[in-house]
């Protein structure tokens, strides 16, 4: 599966959310990810300016 953007992670994120809990960037990331079964590489792929990981930076935008 090809990286989501940050538009395809807004339901899956509120839905995580939704259980009014508080979780961590960390943990919010680590589910998404988990839930689109990306892999390894996939959450290894830097943004072109090779600051930030692209998967972490759409579910911030998210």
């Amino acid at each position: 599966m090809a990286i989501p953007d940050y538009q395809t992670c807004m339901l899956p994120l509120l839905k995580f959310l939704g259980d009014q809990h508080e979780y961590s960037l960390r943990e919010t990331i680590d589910h998404l990810a988990a839930h689109f079964k990306l892999t390894e590489d996939e959450l290894k792929q830097l943004l072109p300016s090779g600051q930030q990981v692209i998967f972490d930076n759409c579910v911030a935008w998210a």
